[in-house]
């Protein structure tokens, strides 16, 4: 099925089931940068344990007045597009990361465990933020680590972060 919009809101009473190769994106490349049609809504699973990463630029323009109180469904406008990271292949000390376009920043938080224990911290980012480093340990990254980031505002992404990692934990934002 190509790509369908809707004028207004959707309702299921049983649920949506999202199925299919396409609903599973893999990166083993060394750098990356992802755009809203191909990764956005999609689990993606990254297998190398030193990507770059850089997620799309928000683009937070009001739709134009000439395109009804629905918008234009060619808008660029990427508000509440949201990208799921499930670390499979452990990050290691040359890092693993998920860079904004640099005007963007994140706010959220970052929940990182040590495997095994009950210790950990939870981190949020400052505001000039714009880079997620996971090393698998210290900065968390451990394989089975997930992140979540979703474009809320202009120049803003929300991130919802469960990595495992070892040693004293510190934080993995920076700018």
């Amino acid at each position: 099925m190509a790509q369908t919009t809707f004028d207004g809101p959707v309702r299921s009473l049983n649920g949506f089931i999202g199925t299919g190769p396409g609903t599973v994106k893999n990166i083993t490349a060394a750098t990356i940068t992802l755009d809203v049609a191909n990764y956005a809504g999609r689990l993606i699973t990254v297998n190398n344990a030193t990507t770059a990463i850089t997620l799309p630029s928000i683009i937070s323009t009001a739709y134009p007045a000439s395109s009804g109180p629905s918008g234009d469904y060619n808008s660029t406008n990427n508000i509440g597009t949201s990208y799921k990271f499930y670390i499979q292949t452990s990050a290691t000390s040359g890092g693993l990361t998920i860079r904004t376009d640099g005007t963007d920043k994140y706010v959220g938080l970052a929940n990182i465990v040590i495997n095994n224990s009950s210790s950990g911290k939870a981190f949020d980012p400052s505001a000039s933020d714009d880079i997620i480093t996971l090393n698998g340990t210290t900065k968390g990254g451990v394989s089975g680590s997930t992140l979540e980031i979703t474009a809320v505002a202009a120049n803003k992404y929300l991130v919802t972060a469960f990595l495992l990692g070892s040693g004293s934990v510190e934080t993995p934002f920076s700018n």
